[in-house]
């Protein structure tokens, strides 16, 4: 069978319904945020358009059928969000963080637990999930062999409750829109200080309102202005034990696949982001003489330019393609392409959004031409979720290095180990 690129049916009205919405919905979020100074009130500003986007079915698309959703494939979620980031990412971003919270519940959740932790997800309220990962002092490392190392954060089991202490940071939604928190946080934690994460990583899940947990501070980010990414304080936090997802040591492989399934996502909004930059470039040159007898295009630099821009971008919205469709029919168990479509398209984007400042050159540094703000948005895409270094060194390096790693499984849709 011949490869074929086209959209099914289904595909491309998911992908005209993103695209209406960014339009029609999304469009105003830039107005609204901008006179806001505090990050916090930035966040809660959002509440009324992610709610749109529940009513639009975008959570519904998280959760699987049989829990009251119609969950997306990872190839439709990177179709939708190419459209949604193009024009606005921080609504977007609460439900990329609403969908890392309920990863590992979905995945390996029993049915009395999706029952009672998705349950928020799918009756019309604006709920939020968060994914309790990096520690106060870095994820990096976070399963470093050595016990002594790594996650911080830890869950000792008393009785019929794990008790929790640590604090995190960067957990996206985590504070909840009225700071009592999100309906669910998944916590990365250990529940043996002496025994490495491999066999003592886990993650348990703490519900909105449970004591011990507070927020110590916003961090207020240089791009995705609205973003909630708050510290986060657990002491002595008591859940039932029936909270903890999996089994010991399944906290490893869960982590992974939480931020393995957010890469070709990623990959895919890097497209809109640079999408958007060609678009005003484009019609900046197109239009502009800046004192000279022809439009800027006319230059032959310019044209050159722009068609590496372009090309950027097709190589790009393939790759996001590729990697989500591998992601799919894996069943999310090889990380590489996913990984690989992350740090290539998002670095990528750096690139493309300066290369299109260059094009309008110095107007694209101040409030006339809106480029600067992709290029603070962009310049997040390369450090976040795991960060790219990160993730070269804990995925693909390690990948690498297993015996029996296949280079081309993944351009045959197969596991590469």
């Amino acid at each position: 069978m011949a490869i074929d690129f086209t959209l099914s049916e289904e595909q491309l009205g998911l992908r005209l319904q993103a695209r209406e919405f960014a339009e029609t919905v999304l469009s105003q979020v830039p107005d609204v945020i901008a006179p806001i100074p505090d990050p916090l009130d930035r966040f809660r500003a959002l509440k009324p358009f992610y709610q749109q986007m529940v009513d639009a079915g975008f959570v519904k698309g998280l959760i699987p059928a049989e829990n009251g959703g119609h969950r997306f494939s990872n190839l439709q979620f990177a179709l939708a969000c190419e459209e949604l980031a193009r024009v606005e990412i921080n609504t977007p971003t609460i439900v990329l963080g609403t969908g890392l919270g309920t990863f590992p519940i979905i995945t390996a959740g029993t049915p009395e637990q999706k029952e009672r932790f998705l349950a928020p997800f799918v009756d019309g309220s604006p709920a939020l999930a968060a994914i309790a990962f990096t520690e106060a002092a870095g994820g990096a490392n976070f399963d470093h062999p050595d016990p002594q190392y790594g996650v911080q954060t830890f869950a000792v089991r008393d009785g019929d409750e794990w008790v929790i202490n640590g604090r995190k940071a960067y957990t996206t939604n985590a504070s909840g829109w009225d700071d009592e928190g999100a309906d669910i946080i998944s916590v990365v934690c250990r529940i043996d200080e002496t025994k490495p994460p491999a066999e003592s990583l886990a993650i348990i899940v703490v519900e909105k309102g449970t004591p011990g947990v507070t927020f110590s501070g916003i961090i207020d980010t240089m791009g995705h202005l609205a973003t909630n990414s708050p510290y986060v304080d657990f002491v002595d936090v008591r859940v039932p034990v029936e909270n903890l997802i999996g089994a010991p040591g399944d906290g490893m492989a869960l982590t992974k696949g939480a931020f393995s399934w957010t890469c070709s996502s990623i990959a895919a909004a890097a497209v809109g982001k640079m999408r958007r930059a060609f678009e005003i470039a484009y019609d900046f040159v197109s239009t502009e003489k800046r004192s000279g007898s022809v439009p800027v295009i006319d230059h032959q630099n310019a044209g050159y330019m722009l068609a590496d821009i372009k090309t950027r971008i097709e190589v790009g919205r393939y790759f996001a393609w590729k990697a989500a469709d591998h992601f799919d029919k894996t069943g999310g168990l090889d990380r590489e392409l996913s990984n690989m479509s992350k740090i290539y398209n998002s670095e990528l984007a750096v690139q493309t959004v300066y290369d299109a400042m260059r094009l309008v050159g110095v107007d694209s540094y101040g409030d006339r031409v809106p480029l600067g703000g992709i290029m603070q948005d962009v310049l997040c895409l390369p450090i976040y979720d795991g960060g790219n270094m990160g993730v070269r060194r804990r995925h693909l390096h390690e990948m690498l290095r297993t015996p029996g790693y296949d280079h081309l499984a993944a351009a045959e849709n197969r596991l590469s180990v």
